[in-house]
């Protein structure tokens, strides 16, 4: 899952409307802001199979210190520990712990049974959303647009860029998805770890959004 990932950073603007949306962002991203660097340093595993799944060709072999449930729970808290030991906000450090763990379970949906439940454990679960495109298209780009719609009518633009900004934003993650969904496989791993690291920019052009527009609901 990709854009649904992002849906979940859009749509808890609602619940804080005083944390930028690139901290969102960050928090519904976050294992998969990791994964690319554990895969370039050799701490897990991918391989390219095409027509491994209907909608992607990777094979995820290794991953448990990323996305095994055990881990995103740890990866959750230590996220809304540094942010209250920062802010001193408990409300705000839980929305993020819940957007951390939101990545895991929007992921068990679509996953082959590959997520593991703990780094040192055998068990692998995944419902394999991914065997059918419609099926992929039909649970994560209505969550998407949901989540675009929470954010829209939690918040209004100061200027110019606060409101083309935004919706640039939105067609760029919605065109990246379809590169993902029908483009090419990646050539070999390496490119994908490199890639990844791109998601960065992501996350301070949400950042940047979030500056240029104003929450409607009191901080």
């Amino acid at each position: 899952m990709f854009i649904g990932h992002f849906a979940m950073g859009f749509g808890a603007k609602t619940v804080a409307p005083q944390v930028s949306l690139g901290t969102l962002f960050l928090a519904a991203q976050f294992i998969d802001l990791l994964w690319p660097l554990f895969l370039l340093l050799g701490i897990e595993r991918v391989r390219i199979e095409p027509g491994a799944t209907a909608v992607t060709p990777l094979v995820f072999e290794h991953y448990p210190f990323t996305h095994s449930l055990l881990a995103v729970l740890g990866w959750a808290v230590l996220l809304g520990m540094i942010h209250l030991l920062l802010k001193r906000d408990r409300r705000v450090a839980l929305v993020l712990v819940l957007l951390v763990l939101s990545h895991w379970v929007l992921d068990l949906l679509v996953h082959r049974p590959d997520l593991p439940l703990s780094p040192w454990g055998n068990v692998r679960l995944g419902l394999d959303a991914w065997s059918s495109l419609p099926l992929t298209l039909a649970l994560e780009v209505p969550l998407f647009w949901l989540g675009v719609w929470f954010y829209v009518r939690s918040t209004v633009a100061r200027d110019a860029v606060g409101r083309w900004g935004l919706w640039g934003l939105v067609l760029f993650l919605f065109a990246i998805h379809g590169v993902n969904l029908f483009g090419a496989p990646p050539p070999n791993v390496q490119a994908i770890a490199w890639v990844g690291q791109l998601q960065w920019l992501l996350v301070l052009w949400g950042w940047w959004v979030d500056r240029h527009r104003r929450p409607l609901a009191p901080a």
